[in-house]
């Protein structure tokens, strides 16, 4: 596949258009008076491949903001979904709603040259990512807080306002979200919702038909729920070994033994393609241990960062016995009070957004062609194998 946004290297991890986390966190403007970097910038990196002013990423945050309003009847549609509808569904569900709006879709009915596809198509992924913190807190709010909506602050960032209305209004949770939304935002075209969204979007569905698609590709346990279900195993691993004992290096580490004894994982370790601890891992550490101090959950994560990698090398059933960004971002959430697990992957989603709506406007601004992989029976794989043994 050819993905522009971002590259997926197995040891330096992640890099946005050739810039690691760290060269992110170093170049990409802040909000002022933070020090993480704003998803705007990221998402001014991947579309056009160059680092932005501050000027610029104020111009895009206005831009958004601008953009930002939910059709009434979404809105009424989210709050009348069942409460215990997952979020994710729902998620899914609204951003189909949003494509009554696209561009794109009209576009191409009227008879748009296929050379000017890709410009109602930026007008759509301007538009629904303006719109994705807005449904996002809707449904939080509506699942978890009784239906009591938050009005947007249009004089805030697109991930501080998105922490705002869902009702955490904490400096360092901001700081958190801007880390969060920008961190997840793409990790390359071969993952679930990124390859999703452009197999979708290269039937020429529009951005909100083809978000909507990869997002139901994020909803799987293999992909998006993975760090819910850290946090949940993290929560069980610590009731069942250390509820009567002081978790410490040598308590944990006999803990982790009887985990892989007993045949189950460590959840948060390993990588199809990293060999290296993940750097979106290392900047949540990084934060932690800046902002929080004394919380049980977190410094278990960080005992199970000093012995785990050991273990699992021992062990030896591993290629990557290093953490993920699944690792540790759960507990940090937690930290500040978000507790409501199920939701975790709708936050996924609203960042991931941000990198497969960068690819999909690439996409038709360079015409690629419809997705057809050739498909073989097994009877045929099994011939071709036979006739090239040799």
């Amino acid at each position: 596949m050819i993905t522009e946004t971002s590259v997926l290297d197995p040891v330096e991890g992640i890099r946005f258009r050739g810039l690691t986390i760290p060269d992110c966190q170093e170049q990409l403007p802040a909000a002022a008076g933070g020090s993480e970097p704003l998803p705007e910038g990221l998402f001014w990196l991947m579309v056009t491949g160059q680092v932005p002013t501050k000027s610029q990423v104020a111009g895009l945050t206005e831009e958004w903001a601008s953009r930002s309003d939910v059709p009434a009847w979404v809105e009424k549609l989210i709050a009348d979904f069942p409460k215990d509808l997952h979020p994710m569904t729902q998620f899914s569900m609204a951003i189909l709603a949003l494509q009554k709006e696209s561009k794109f879709a009209q576009a191409y009915q009227d008879g748009i040259h296929k050379t000017k596809y890709w410009e109602p198509t930026y007008e759509d992924v301007m538009d629904c990512i303006a719109k994705l913190p807005r449904i996002a807190s809707l449904i939080y709010t509506n699942v978890y807080r009784g239906g009591k909506t938050i009005a947007p602050d249009k004089n805030l960032d697109w991930a501080a306002n998105y922490a705002h209305m869902m009702g955490y209004d904490e400096p360092q949770f901001y700081e958190l979200m801007r880390l969060y939304q920008t961190i997840h935002t793409d990790h390359e075209g071969g993952n679930v919702s990124a390859h999703t969204t452009h197999l979708v979007g290269s039937a020429l569905s529009d951005a909100y038909l083809s978000l909507s698609a990869g997002m139901n590709g994020l909803a799987g346990p293999l992909h998006g729920l993975a760090n819910q279900e850290v946090l949940k195993w993290l929560k069980q691993f610590k009731a069942k070994y250390l509820s009567d004992k002081e978790a410490n290096a040598a308590t944990v580490t006999e803990a982790v033994w009887a985990t892989l004894n007993s045949g189950q994982v460590v959840p948060g370790y390993g990588h199809a393609v990293l060999r290296k601890t993940d750097p979106r891992y290392t900047c949540q550490r990084e934060f932690a241990l800046k902002h929080i101090k004394d919380d049980d959950m977190v410094e278990l994560v960080h005992l199970l960062y000093d012995v785990v990698p050991g273990i699992l090398t021992e062990h030896g059933k591993t290629k990557n016995p290093w953490p993920n960004v699944d690792a540790h971002s759960g507990v940090l959430l937690q930290h500040y009070g978000l507790n409501e697990e199920d939701y975790y992957t709708v936050m996924f989603g609203v960042s991931r957004a941000l990198g497969v709506h960068a690819s999909l406007l690439w996409d038709r601004a360079l015409g690629f062609p419809l997705e057809r992989p050739k498909s073989m029976s097994t009877e045929g794989i099994l011939a071709f194998i036979e006739a090239n043994k040799k």
